[in-house]
């Protein structure tokens, strides 16, 4: 039996038969909540053979849901990066009041069930709403069509790049910024060649989360879509669909298209974690302060080194 170092108190799993048991068991927990769903989604989606799979793949209503949720991705995960890399750096890089509001106002969105957050959207844009009456005027339609899909998959997937960021940025302090500004950089030339460089893994690592959460929403987009067959119909709301139509073969081929889009995400994510994304490390690890005078020092002329 394993002793715990001298001077240590014991520590739970310090024992060998502690250690195994705890390791059987969460692999017998994984094995049963993850990998076994996991099995049975891809032997249901081939249970009829290759043809029959694609041939619910290439069904229209199938390939308009794929087309939908892609399309609802291409519009709300750039419109959220570029709000989270804003977000993160008005948070850590400015003092200004209300500061503290905007970092709870960003964590909002993971404290509201999904379903609510749809709610909320059909009382501000639906026809007996708050822009209601003034949308449907200028003949403007916003909720059961792709503008109120999109609303509401940025809303359930806002925080995302900017938890990733804020830490990050936070530890990293204000000095690599400061050291360029000193030598003359822009503000643009200081973000691109000094603080994006910098946070480049965690924030690939937050695109990755917030891509996954976009294609898989299913709670606030069912609220705002109408669930129209074929018109509005998201991917994961299709699955439903499918297999209330008892159509158990199309609903699980289609479900095989989100579970491998969470394979794919979960390889990103070890990928991006190994290149450090998801770490706090402070400037001294992450990027020398020389290092950062050398970036300055090198731009060009115009943003030159003043004397």
């Amino acid at each position: 039996m394993a002793h715990a170092p001298h001077g240590r108190p014991p520590r739970v799993g310090d024992g060998a038969a502690v250690r195994r048991a705890l390791i059987a068991f969460v692999l017998a927990v994984g094995a049963i909540l993850v990998l076994a769903p996991l099995v049975v989604i891809f032997a249901q989606a081939f249970r009829l053979g290759i043809p029959a799979f694609v041939a619910n793949i290439a069904h229209p209503d199938t390939r308009h849901a794929i087309l939908l949720t892609v399309l609802t991705a291409l519009v709300a995960v750039p419109v959220n990066t570029v709000f989270g890399v804003a977000a993160a750096w008005a948070i850590t890089r400015f003092d200004f009041p209300g500061k503290r509001a905007l970092t709870v106002a960003i964590e909002i969105p993971f404290s509201i069930s999904p379903i609510v957050a749809g709610v909320a959207y059909l009382f501000v844009y639906g026809l007996q709403g708050l822009f209601g009456p003034a949308l449907q005027a200028a003949e403007i339609k916003i909720l059961f069509a792709l503008p109120g899909i999109v609303l509401a998959s940025m809303f359930v997937t806002a925080p995302f790049v900017a938890r990733e960021l804020i830490p990050l940025m936070q530890a990293q302090g204000r000095d690599l910024e400061e050291a360029a500004t000193s030598l003359g950089a822009s503000g643009w030339r200081t973000f691109f060649s000094v603080t994006l460089p910098n946070i480049r893994w965690a924030l690939l690592y937050g695109v990755v989360l917030c891509n996954a959460r976009v294609m898989g929403e299913f709670g606030a987009v069912s609220v705002v879509s109408g669930n129209i067959r074929g018109q509005t119909n998201t991917l994961p709301l299709h699955v439903e669909l499918l297999y209330h139509d008892y159509n158990t073969a199309g609903a699980f081929a289609a479900a095989s298209i989100l579970t491998l889009l969470a394979l794919v995400t979960i390889v990103a994510k070890v990928l991006l974690e190994r290149q450090g994304a998801g770490r706090v490390r402070r400037p001294a690890l992450a990027a020398p302060l020389p290092a950062a005078l050398s970036t300055a020092a090198a731009l060009s002329p115009a943003e030159g080194a003043k004397p």
